[in-house]
């Protein structure tokens, strides 16, 4: 036998000494009633049977083990039989089951994750489904009503057209988006890299959305006048859509005559950070690890009714998380949030 020996093959070793000790006993009985017992003659014996026997049990045990753990794996497919091969099986149980263990572990965490994904897979997919299903039903709805009889009728005729038609924009407007971030998540949507001023940037999100803010009596301001321009090095058009969508929810779930307010800090010696800060109605605890999936929403009934395809954030993350910038969140149930990335300056 060609393996190493260790010390920690107990079994073989004490049972190897018990037998020695029964075989080597009995042979003095015998030698001793023949009248011819021989003390070195006995030694020798022991020694024999001792090695005899330790390489005959620790043989065949190894075997025995091997061939019925080997069993398990194969049958049950719990563990890789492939990693146990490259280690020597060993009388040890308690080596034995501690590799055992180890293996089963990191199965079970991987049947764990599994079911994780699938969860979040199944709620997905009725997320779109929903998010889609929606609009669909309305365009269906009109132009069922316009088949029916409805067309005849002119004003009616023009109305229900209308309708059907924000229905398509709604649909159009969800997929643009799922596009934009798978794209984004496999890393084929290239960036536009190039020096522009945040602070001009910024004035004109905020022109932008001063019509959106004004129907809920929203002030959306800058934190202090920037008398110099700030160079940021980022795709200027996708640090807007990053904007945008930070502004535009702060709007919509923001408290009437509330204030949304834009700053812009420097963070470290090549690092500026923006925030977007509200006194709005906050975000749970909870809800905030999630905040950032694809169609999750914190209340689900009311801010459908705000529209929107329920992927802002998520492409806001992937956004900055494709420029290697970092986003941040601070939130306070009926006091407020504050949504902040970092950007590189331009040097």
């Amino acid at each position: 036998m060609n393996k190493k020996l260790k010390k920690t093959y107990k079994f073989a070793y004490k049972t190897s000494l018990y037998l020695t000790l029964f075989m080597t006993l009995i042979l003095g009985v015998f030698l001793y009633l023949l009248q011819a017992f021989d003390i070195i003659y006995m030694l020798v014996f022991a020694i024999a049977t001792y090695f005899v026997s330790f390489l005959t049990i620790q043989h065949r045990v190894e075997r025995f083990i091997y061939r019925r753990v080997q069993k398990i794996y194969d049958d049950l497919t719990l563990l890789e039989s492939t990693s146990l091969r490259r280690q020597p099986i060993t009388t040890d149980m308690a080596t034995l089951t501690r590799q055992i263990d180890k293996y089963a572990k990191e199965r079970k965490i991987e049947i764990e994750t599994l079911k994780v994904r699938e969860e979040y897979r199944k709620e997905f997919l009725g997320n779109v489904s929903h998010e889609l299903k929606t609009p669909l039903f309305t365009v269906q709805g009109y132009i069922s009503t316009l088949l029916d009889g409805a067309k005849d009728d002119k004003a009616l005729l023009d109305k229900y057209l209308m309708r059907a038609n924000k229905g398509v924009e709604r649909l159009i407007y969800i997929v643009k988006d799922l596009d934009m971030i798978t794209k984004l998540e496999v890393g084929d949507l290239s960036l536009n890299i190039k020096a522009f001023d945040i602070v001009d940037l910024v004035q004109s999100v905020i022109e932008l959305l001063e019509m959106k803010a004004a129907k809920k009596k929203i002030s959306l301001i800058f934190d202090r006048d920037y008398s110099e321009p700030i160079m940021v090095m980022a795709d200027r058009e996708r640090i807007q859509q990053v904007l945008t969508n930070l502004v535009t929810n702060s709007i919509k779930y923001g408290k009437e005559k509330g204030t949304t307010e834009i700053s812009i800090e420097n963070l470290i010696k090549n690092k500026v950070i923006v925030r977007v800060t509200d006194n709005g109605e906050g975000i749970a605890n909870n809800n905030i690890p999630r905040l950032f999936e694809r169609f999750y929403r914190v209340d689900k009934s009311g801010s459908r009714k705000e529209g929107g395809s329920g992927l802002g954030l998520s492409i806001v993350k992937h956004i900055i998380e494709a420029h290697d910038e970092r986003i941040y969140l601070e939130s306070e149930l009926a006091v407020g949030s504050e949504f902040s990335f970092t950007l590189e300056k331009a040097k």
